[in-house]
C-alpha cells in the first residue's frame, strides 16, 4: 500500500510538473505575441510618420514650383512693360488717389458744374468710376483714364465733342464737325470707353451690357498693349487714332501718374 501511494504521490507531482511547463509555455507564448504586435505597432507608426513627411515634402515642392512660376510671370510682365509695352488689360498698380492727384497736377479746374449733371460733382467721384468701371472689365484704370485726359485735354474740351455728350474718348468723332456719340451720363460715357478699349485689347467677351455703339466695329485683340493703340505704331495699321506717337504719349502719361 506504501509502494502505490508513493506511485501516486509520483504520478502526482509527475502531472503537477507538466501542467506548470505547460503553464510557462503559454505565458512566454503570450509574451512573445505582445513583443511582436508591439513591434508590428511601431514600425507601421514609422511608416506611417514616413509617409507624412513625403506628403509634407511634396507640398513644399510645390508650393517652391508655384512661387517660382508666380515669380516668373511677374518678371515677364516687367519685362514687357520694361520693353516699351505696357499692357492694356490687367491689375493697375495706379491708385484711384494718383489718378486724382495726376489732374491736380495738371492745374485745371474740374468742370464740376457740367459733369455734376451727369452724376460726378468731383474729381474724385469722376476717377472712382473709371476704376471700377475699367476694374469690372479686366481693363487698366489708368490706361483709360490718361487716354481722356489726352483727348478732351484735361476735361476741358475744344474739339468736336463738348462736355455735355458725357463722350470722354472721341467716340464717333470722325472730324469734319462730326460731334461723335452721346450718353445720358457720365457713368455710361465712361463705360462706354471702358467697352470700346477692351475691343482693341482682347477677344474676350465683355462682363457688362455693351453700351458701346462702336464695338461691333473693332477688330478684337488688334491692339493689346498701349503704344499700338496709335495707327501709326500698331503692326497692323488698326489703332484707335491716327496721331504720331498717340500709344506712346498715353503711356508717358502714366508714368507720370505713378
Amino acid at each position: 500500500m506504501l509502494w502505490t501511494r508513493n506511485i501516486m504521490f509520483q504520478e502526482d507531482g509527475h502531472m503537477d510538473w507538466q501542467s506548470k511547463r505547460i503553464k510557462l509555455y503559454i505565458e512566454a507564448g503570450l509574451a512573445l505575441l505582445l513583443v511582436l504586435t508591439l513591434a508590428l505597432a511601431g514600425a507601421s507608426g514609422i511608416l506611417s510618420a514616413s509617409a507624412d513627411d513625403s506628403g509634407r515634402e511634396k507640398e513644399r515642392i510645390k508650393a517652391v514650383s508655384e512661387q517660382a512660376a508666380d515669380g516668373k510671370n511677374q518678371t515677364a510682365a516687367e519685362e514687357t512693360i520694361a520693353d516699351g509695352q505696357y499692357p492694356i488689360m490687367g491689375e493697375s498698380p495706379v491708385t484711384v488717389q494718383e489718378m486724382v492727384d495726376y489732374f491736380n497736377s495738371s492745374g485745371k479746374e474740374y468742370p464740376a458744374e457740367q459733369l455734376s449733371k451727369g452724376g460726378a460733382d468731383s474729381i474724385e467721384t469722376f476717377c472712382q468710376m473709371y476704376y471700377d468701371e475699367a476694374s469690372a472689365e479686366g481693363v487698366r484704370p489708368e490706361v483709360a483714364f490718361a487716354k481722356t485726359m489726352k483727348e478732351t485735354g484735361f476735361l476741358q474740351y475744344g474739339g468736336d465733342a463738348s462736355i455735355e455728350q458725357f463722350n470722354f474718348a472721341g467716340l464717333g468723332t470722325t472730324g469734319g464737325g462730326v460731334p461723335g456719340n452721346s450718353y445720358p451720363d457720365v457713368r455710361t460715357g465712361i463705360r462706354a470707353q471702358i467697352q470700346h478699349l477692351k475691343a482693341y485689347a482682347t477677344s474676350d467677351p465683355l462682363n457688362r451690357e455693351c453700351v458701346d455703339d462702336r464695338y461691333e466695329y473693332v477688330k478684337k485683340g488688334a491692339a493689346p498693349y498701349v503704344e499700338w493703340l496709335g495707327q501709326q505704331e500698331n503692326p497692323e495699321g488698326l489703332g484707335w487714332a491716327t496721331g504720331d506717337n498717340y500709344g506712346y504719349d498715353i503711356v508717358n502719361m502714366i508714368k507720370d501718374m505713378m
